[in-house]
């Protein structure tokens, strides 16, 4: 089958931005040619194309990866499933994701990674990079099979959810995960210094009497984490940076050629700890929200480059769940179908250009986790679709996933995804935009 894709902006950075025709054939991109130009093409050398898809005003990506996302199976399928997390990402113009392992049982093996895979390949075509635990059972004692998680397909460790305590073991972990060709991705959390803290210590713990989870939760393992991954010279990535102190420790860093990456969701650049009131248990997460200043510290991370990929941390939760008071409830938001029109906003506000946000939620996180990225010839054809200018109210009771704990709901917004191509296959196609 031949499909074209005809007039988008196509924006892959340090390869194309221009007006431009892509000529899929059987899954693989077969041609790209500026849409102005008249090269000898599939169509003009007399092969047939059986599917146009005019882009005209629209914005072209290679396919977007959310590196950091909880689908939940096996073991909690009432509040997501592999599938249903699939559909949800297809919706969000993700062609690619990478669960994390605190299902149950925990992924720390070939059988689960292989089976979280499997189970992809019966969805809707999202490709799943699945992420295996740092340590069996996610218990900080004794750490896993690095080398056959890699060739059951993981492509990187996790004990997201709990830090790793034991900094003798993290050390190890950096080590043999990068013996493996994996990176470390670390969930950053003093549980000592946190607690019993159900939001941030600042304005709103204060008035509420809730107790508070200061900063240094996070920072302090960051930095320590910094300092093994210096002594090891292993990559390190960081998920889901909320603090200035976090954003200075990481920039510092990269300065001195440190091997660190880090990611941020949008709820960190878009919400405060204010929201906790308005949302109240739909805006309760780990880490918490912070301040309006750790919330400009993450834009001036992203902006400036020392934050380098933008995740949703999509973490499902069912009704019955969220629906109880603030100590009881679990932390967590859903974002694979909000992601990228809250990131929008940073083309939109100048703090990112169209192409560092198509480097932060595609190119970097596949270079991170060591897959393809790009629009190019011979190359699988994993595309989004962006239309920049459609405006839509969030309206969560219609999403994908299977749950609802989403503090956007009924919020206004410009630009969204409109068509997800997987290897040459249209996964999802927006209502708002029938070729």
């Amino acid at each position: 089958m031949m499909m074209l894709i005809k007039c988008g902006r196509v924006i892959d950075p340090g390869n194309i931005d221009g007006v431009c025709d892509i000529f899929i054939k059987d899954g693989i991109i077969s041609a790209v040619v500026a849409h102005d130009s008249e090269p000898e093409s599939p169509e003009s050398s007399g092969r047939a194309v059986d599917m146009i898809v005019d882009a005209a005003g629209k914005i072209i990506t290679p396919g977007l990866i959310d590196m950091h996302v909880h689908f939940r199976e096996p073991g909690y399928e009432h509040k997501e499933t592999i599938e249903t997390g699939c559909r949800a990402a297809a919706c969000g113009g993700f062609t690619a994701v990478c669960p994390m392992p605190n299902t149950n049982p925990v992924n720390d093996c070939r059988r689960l990674t292989e089976y979280m895979i499997q189970t992809a390949d019966t969805a809707c075509g999202v490709r799943v990079y699945p992420i295996a635990a740092i340590s069996i059972g996610q218990d900080g004692r004794q750490l896993c099979d690095y080398a056959d998680l890699k060739g059951a397909g993981a492509v990187a460790v996790s004990d997201d959810g709990k830090s790793v305590i034991d900094s003798g073991l993290m050390r190890k972990a950096l080590e043999r995960a990068s013996q493996s060709g994996m990176v470390v991705i670390s969930h950053c959390e003093d549980p000592g210094l946190a607690a019993d803290g159900v939001i941030n210590e600042g304005e709103v713990s204060r008035r509420t009497g809730l107790a508070g989870i200061p900063n240094a939760v996070e920072s302090i393992m960051v930095m320590r984490d910094i300092a093994l991954c210096e002594l090891t010279g292993a990559p390190l990535h960081i998920a889901h940076v909320s603090t200035r102190e976090s954003v200075r420790a990481i920039r510092e860093a990269k300065k001195r050629g440190v091997p660190v990456t880090a990611e941020t969701a949008p709820h960190y650049f878009t919400l405060t700890e204010k929201a906790v009131e308005r949302y109240w248990t739909h805006a309760k997460m780990s880490p918490p929200l912070r301040s309006e200043k750790d919330r400009l510290a993450i834009l001036e991370g992203l902006a400036d480059g020392t934050i380098d990929v933008i995740a949703t941390d999509h973490a499902p939760h069912s009704v019955t769940e969220k629906d109880t008071d603030m100590k009881k409830a679990p932390n967590g938001i859903i974002g694979l179908e909000t992601s990228l029109p809250l990131s929008l906003k940073l083309v939109e506000s100048g703090i990112l250009s169209f192409s560092d946000l198509v480097r932060k939620m595609s190119k970097n996180p596949a270079s991170i986790i060591g897959v393809n990225s790009g629009i190019y010839v011979d190359g699988p054809a994993d595309i989004t679709i962006i239309d920049p200018e459609l405006r839509h109210t969030v309206d969560a009771a219609s999403f994908q996933s299977k749950s609802r704990n989403c503090p956007f709901d009924g919020w206004e917004m410009k630009g969204k995804a409109v068509m997800t191509i997987i290897g040459g296959r249209i996964a999802y196609n927006d209502r708002h935009f029938v070729p």
